[in-house]
């Protein structure tokens, strides 16, 4: 049965992250969702199936707990984490194509994140251009990001998803020759907001708890009538946990809504960046260890890599 169960975060690794030394919470939750939405965006572009994407959700929600989120930028770790999983599993992606993706969905002429309007913002080819040195160097940063994920969760990666045993359990159950189809649906839907979610739920409760949670909340939206008896039992959840996560699960539409609207307009459009966190802290006056004020980029230096852009561009034309 160790496939079909995961390492679950301990209490010490909650509270460090949430308090010690840590980003002010409201930080955290933005940067937390801003990531895990970035990740899903690009496991989109990637074509990569739900299953792949979802393990990375899961997989930086797990780094996270280790390592402090400003070790690195945070959409670097979102692009290691799916070249991560998608490497060791069946539908590998090439860095490049990582890179390509990971460059236009933050660009301007990404629409992620962005307010919403009438017209899509325009398309202009050299936002998300990446020269060769600039790829070497995303490459680089990734592999190095990749090997820290590795160690810092001590090269246990298997992550065992709640999707499958949902189905499984839907199966089981009896709800009345109810439209299966759509009660699968709005379950998995559940399951995959769940992983937004800044309890972190995959990271503190077991596949088969959250199966059942979902199932519970699909079937209370759709009006599928429910076994009398306390069914979730048979699938080794107590009313206690159940209860936690249905109430978990509720409430990421809600937060993800405030997060949207007041949250995340404060911060900019587009995905979050290091740079912008260490403005916000700044303008505050929090001082956090490890974070230092933002650092504009010496002109000189600036100058040799924009020369050494142009020397990429003239090679290969």
């Amino acid at each position: 049965m160790s496939h079909m169960t995961n390492p679950l975060a301990t209490p010490e690794q909650l509270y460090k992250r949430r308090t010690i030394g840590s980003l002010p919470l409201e930080l955290q939750d933005a940067i937390f969702f801003s990531t895990q939405c970035l990740t899903q965006a690009a496991g989109i572009l990637l074509q990569l199936p739900q299953s792949i994407t979802a393990q990375a959700n899961v997989l930086l929600a797990r780094y996270w707990l280790i390592d402090p989120m400003m070790s690195h930028e945070f959409a670097e770790v979102s692009a290691a984490a799916i070249f991560l999983v998608a490497k060791i599993g069946p539908s590998p992606r090439a860095p490049r194509d990582i890179s390509n993706v990971y460059a236009y969905l933050l660009s301007s002429s990404s629409a992620f994140f962005k307010p919403s309007s009438d017209s899509p913002p325009e398309n202009n080819p050299e936002s998300y251009y990446r020269s060769e040195s600039d790829y070497q160097s995303f490459h680089s940063r990734i592999l190095a990001i990749e090997g820290r994920i590795f160690y810092a969760l001590g090269f246990d990666t298997h992550i065992s998803l709640p999707h499958p045993l949902a189905i499984t359990y839907l199966q089981a159950l009896d709800f009345l020759n109810f439209d299966k189809e759509i009660l699968a649906k709005r379950t998995l839907e559940y399951l995959n907001t769940a992983l937004l979610s800044p309890q972190m739920l995959y990271c503190t409760c077991q596949p088969n708890a959250l199966a059942v949670a979902a199932i519970y909340n699909a079937a209370k939206d759709v009006g599928a009538k429910m076994p009398d008896n306390e069914w979730w039992e048979v699938f080794d959840v107590d009313r206690e946990e159940l209860g936690f996560l249905v109430m978990g699960m509720r409430s990421v539409e809600g937060w993800v809504k405030k997060m949207r609207e007041e949250d995340m307009p404060k911060m900019k459009e587009g995905m979050i960046t290091r740079k912008d966190v260490q403005e916000v802290l700044a303008s505050k006056g929090i001082k956090i260890a490890g974070v230092s004020a933002p650092v504009e980029e010496d002109p000189e230096a600036a100058m040799a890599r924009k020369m050494d852009e142009k020397m990429d561009e003239m090679e290969t034309t």
